[in-house]
């Protein structure tokens, strides 16, 4: 099928809303979110979804099942506990059956091969909103190594929420790599799906201030998420993405000092 925007309200409702701007004409288009700085990732198959949710927007891939990119905006107010929430797993009911994974089709990945349901919008970073549980819908879930989700993925997204406290506001754009390397499946999958060789996360200001990382699913739970510090060109070029499409002269500067590395 043919690109699907799928908005969870009219476009009208959408229109009123700040973090949406719509311009469009017979032969072009062009989608802004509050979500995405300098405009949201372009390079994803035609065939995918794009899904806009209040505190996410992503795009859900057909073939493979998962979102090849999230782009998220964190601030002081956004943040919260999660300790208390629940992670209650909901297939995406913006998604056709055909287009994403349910829940049962996790059944029995963790035990066959260490996979964890990872977040790609983190829950805590979410957790002071009242939309905290739409990251737990499935298409914003892949299929992660324990060692690396409960490890340098999620000690960098600690450092994330840290660094609003003298940072005004972080934009977050994280999704999976596929390098040719085959990963078991899900074993209680039943319809086709690719699982992640690795992640990325790109992390900036408003300004252009970045600071890149790429992890591969065999990182370990004990490894310093600052040495996987990598160029945001070389997360495009293996994501296949173009991660800023509205400018072409960023990074102006760099975050890692924020980020505790």
């Amino acid at each position: 099928m043919s690109v699907e925007y799928i908005i969870r309200a009219t476009i009208c409702s959408l229109l009123a809303l700040p973090f949406f701007n719509l311009i469009g004409s017979a032969n072009a288009q062009e989608i802004h979110f509050a979500h995405c700085v300098k405009g949201c990732p372009s390079g994803a198959p035609v065939t995918n979804d794009l899904i806009v949710r209040e505190i996410y927007v992503l795009s859900s891939n057909d073939d493979r099942k998962f979102a090849d990119w999230v782009a998220y905006r964190v601030t002081n107010d956004t943040i919260g506990s999660s300790s208390s929430l629940l992670r209650t797993w909901k297939s995406d009911p913006s998604l056709d059956g055909s287009e994403t994974l349910e829940l049962n089709d996790y059944s029995g990945a963790n035990q066959a091969h260490d996979y964890d349901k990872g977040h790609q919008a983190p829950l805590a970073a979410f957790a002071g909103t009242v939309y905290w549980r739409e990251t737990n819908f499935l298409s914003n879930i892949t299929p992660q190594k324990a060692n690396l989700n409960q490890g340098a993925w999620k000690e960098l997204e600690s450092a994330v929420r840290h660094a609003t406290d003298h940072l005004r506001e972080l934009y977050v754009i994280t999704g999976p790599l596929y390098d040719g390397n085959v990963m078991p499946e899900l074993p209680g999958a039943n319809e086709q799906h690719q699982v992640p060789t690795g992640y990325w996360k790109v992390i900036s200001t408003a300004g252009g201030r970045i600071t890149a990382f790429i992890f591969e699913q065999a990182t370990p739970r004990n490894a310093d998420y600052c040495d996987h510090r990598r160029s945001v060109s070389e997360v495009e070029a293996r994501s296949g993405l173009d991660l800023f499409p509205e400018v072409s002269n960023w990074p102006s500067g760099d975050l890692s000092n924020d980020l505790d590395c």
